[in-house]
């Protein structure tokens, strides 16, 4: 198989030879901003939405990359051409990290020279969506826990960055209470915000209600949703809502890049409704399968086989 590339700095190097430096902003203080696009049939899903989005977190956080939109653009569509032949046909993560670059004190090290980072690289979705055939189907759990969301005052969730351990300690305590679990955030008022990297739908009476963009990350999957729901004629309300109306929702769902639309049909050990997908987070699945032109969950499926046949590889040469 042919050997992926990333870009790094303005050149195509391996992603064994992409390092960053141990004095890098983004490894010293999280200081870095990252956008993680998929490919549909191997074609970017709203690259120029994610790309804004990345821009306006740089703008945010003073960070000149050196690259206009366009540019980044072109880059990005560069990196991913050259990587076809190592995909293997399969979709692929588009990451972008960019960085402040080394920082000042550090300078000597480099000759003097300070410049950001700027990495783009293409993984395919393999590893990522192996496991989600059996979530699509049957749903995942989701749990509240003690970790609450940074609110917009400390660091706006609308910047899509890397200082991102509260997540990680969330995901910590979810899944503590139960393993797998998915955790789903709350803020100061212990009101819905968001997952550790999704954003969260509930279904009440036929309508669909998602938190506000006060204290969430403005997914791009969350943006094309409601784009769906509004074509299907279905009505969606944007407003607070806590534990009570989720544990009294019809259907729940959480919405991400990665995995698309993905059923939650437990909180806190407790099933929602029947404990099974709901028709409306179904039909919204299958609007996304038409508009994108892949079944997920076939693919999610197919990916499964591929790891599993990737596993076995190496003890067969063994033998």
């Amino acid at each position: 198989m042919a050997t992926r590339r990333v870009y790094f700095n303005g050149e195509f190097v391996s992603e064994q030879e992409a390092r960053v430096s141990i004095f890098d902003s983004a490894l010293m203080a999280g200081d870095m901003v990252f956008e993680m696009t998929r490919t549909y049939l191997q074609k970017p899903f709203r690259l120029r939405a994610h790309l804004e989005r990345m821009y306006a977190g740089l703008k945010y956080l003073g960070i000149d990359c050196g690259l206009t939109l366009e540019e980044m653009e072109q880059a990005t569509l560069q990196t991913l051409e050259l990587n076809l032949p190592a995909l293997d046909g399969a979709d692929a993560q588009i990451m972008h990290n960019v960085s402040r670059g080394t920082l000042p004190m550090y300078k000597s090290v480099f000759g003097g020279t300070l410049r950001p980072t700027v990495t783009i690289s293409c993984w395919p979705y393999w590893w990522h969506l192996a496991g989600y055939g059996p979530l699509y189907r049957g749903g995942v759990s989701a749990v509240i826990p003690a970790q609450r969301s940074v609110p917009a005052h400390l660091i706006d969730p609308k910047v899509k960055n890397r200082s991102r351990v509260y997540y990680q300690m969330a995901n910590l305590q979810a899944q503590k209470f139960d393993p797998g679990a998915w955790a789903l955030l709350t803020d100061d008022q212990g009101l819905i915000t968001e997952g550790t990297g999704a954003n969260f739908f509930i279904v009440r009476s036929g309508r669909v209600f998602t938190p506000p963009g006060r204290n969430i990350l403005l997914g791009v999957t969350r943006g094309a949703v409601l784009e769906l729901l509004e074509r299907l004629s279905i009505p969606v309300s944007v407003e607070d809502f806590g534990l009570y109306e989720i544990t009294n929702a019809d259907e729940a769902f959480f919405t991400a890049t990665s995995f698309s639309i993905m059923p939650c049909t437990r909180i806190n050990g407790q099933p929602i409704a029947s404990g099974r997908p709901g028709e409306l987070t179904k039909k919204l699945m299958t609007a996304w399968r038409e508009m994108v032109g892949v079944d997920i969950i076939a693919q999610a499926d197919q990916y499964a086989r591929r790891v599993e046949e990737m596993e076995m590889e190496p003890a067969t040469a063994a033998r």
